[in-house]
């Protein structure tokens, strides 16, 4: 193949040439090579037939070394990877971490939207190498994230992220990469509330929503007792029609109990349950929501996403085996440095299987953005006890008070947004 691509190129090269130069030999006048002396005439007409020659050799030379130049540069500057990446050799969410000094992408200090709950150098993380690391896929390059472009690509267009607290995580740190890149005195707006946040670019037209909605279903209060419907999703979806971007997540409520437990009763095709199987409940869930999906969204028009579930680091059994360090506490408090390898010796959430098999059961599915096991290996990323949702006595008391569940800002939710970039461009 390489050799039939050099053998064209040459030939392509020196047809031309060889062309131009048997016209040179034909304008000549033959009295030119038979006779020492000729007329002014004679010099004229020669005069004017070699230059013709030689813009003719001119032209081809330009020519051809421009298709050269042309061919080389489409084959040099080939995009890594395509926008699905289920669909090329590029396995995007499998790889491993690596130090790189040129992140984070973002100051904190610099965003203007983090909750206090994410904000792990503004409460006193003494170290910041969490911030230093890269996500290499094994197979592939994937593109460095660029606000600037991704406000070019999305003018006029609408972002809407919708679930929980981690969809929130998301959600924010996609505005502080983009704000990072905008230039100076950019317009924006926030308009905050319950259950829909919105921030906007004005200047290019582009609005980032989060839609809060742990459990994607509709939620009713009756009598004073909050009724988780299964089977309805009605009030929630009303606000995600005609966004250009969607992109969901669910999983961690679900598993809730007591005081954290976000509802009072379930209901299923009319009937009322105190409890049941949680992930039989979140299947009957996400069936209600693909449903709706596949009757309402036009893919042609809306790109659609599903967040992976984001695993938590409560059990450093999951992480002190192989080549890890042990812990010496009993949560992701003091933890520093990812997990390195390729491979998670831990388990993984149990939420994940049941969304994969909701999906691959769809007729309009989503992009899967499988953020399980990068995740998985980022110990070191939680706010644990830097958070200002915490008192001093809860820092006090790491073991109770870590929260090991949601994620610094900045930090791991930017490589969420990264493969998010990739996915929806390249």
């Amino acid at each position: 193949m390489v050799h039939a691509l050099i053998v064209s190129n040459i030939l392509s090269f020196t047809f031309p040439l060889f062309f131009s130069s048997l016209c040179c030999f034909q304008l000549l006048p033959m009295n030119l090579i038979s006779s020492p002396k000729f007329s002014s005439s004679s010099t004229k007409s020669f005069s004017f037939r070699f230059l013709l020659c030689l813009f003719l050799l001119n032209f081809f030379c330009v020519l051809s070394f421009a298709s050269l130049r042309s061919h080389q540069y489409q084959q040099n500057h080939k995009k890594p990877i395509m926008i699905l990446a289920n669909l090329t050799s590029c396995s995007l969410f499998m790889g491993s971490w690596v130090y790189d000094e040129t992140y984070p992408l973002y100051q904190s200090s610099s965003c203007p939207i983090i909750d206090s709950q994410f904000n792990c150098q503004m409460y006193g993380r003494p170290d910041t190498d969490y911030l230093k690391y890269r996500w290499k896929p094994t197979n592939c390059e994937i593109p460095r994230f660029n606000g600037l472009d991704f406000l070019l690509r999305m003018r006029g267009k609408t972002i809407m992220y919708v679930g929980d607290s981690l969809g929130r995580n998301q959600w924010q740190s996609l505005i502080c990469m983009i704000s990072a890149a905008v230039p100076r005195g950019a317009q924006t707006q926030y308009i905050t509330g319950d259950p829909l946040s919105t921030y906007k670019f004005l200047d290019y037209g582009v609005s980032v929503s989060f839609y809060r909605t742990p459990y994607l279903v509709d939620i009713d209060s009756v009598l004073g007792k909050r009724i988780l419907k299964l089977d309805d999703i009605t009030k929630n979806s009303n606000a995600w029609r005609g966004v250009d971007v969607l992109s969901f997540n669910t999983g961690h409520w679900w598993t809730h109990k007591g005081a954290l437990q976000g509802w009072d009763y379930m209901d299923l095709g009319g009937k009322l349950y105190q409890d049941m199987d949680r992930l039989v409940a979140l299947e009957r869930g996400l069936r209600t929501w693909a449903r709706w999906i596949d009757a309402n969204i036009d893919k042609s028009r809306t790109k659609l996403f599903f967040q992976g579930i984001s695993p938590t680091h409560y059990n450093p059994s999951d992480w002190t085996t192989g080549t890890s360090t042990a812990s010496s506490t009993r949560t992701c408090y003091g933890e520093t440095v990812p997990m390195i390898g390729t491979a998670y010796p831990g388990t993984f959430p149990d939420q994940m299987g049941v969304l994969k098999e909701v999906i691959r059961d769809m007729n309009n599915p989503p992009f899967i953005l499988d953020i399980t096991f990068l995740s998985a290996m980022r110990k070191d990323a939680h706010p644990s006890i830097y958070s200002g949702a915490l008192t001093s006595e809860q820092k006090a008391n790491p073991d109770h008070s870590a929260d090991c569940s949601h994620w610094c800002l900045a930090g791991l939710p930017d490589t969420w947004n990264q493969l998010f970039y990739t996915a929806l461009f390249f």
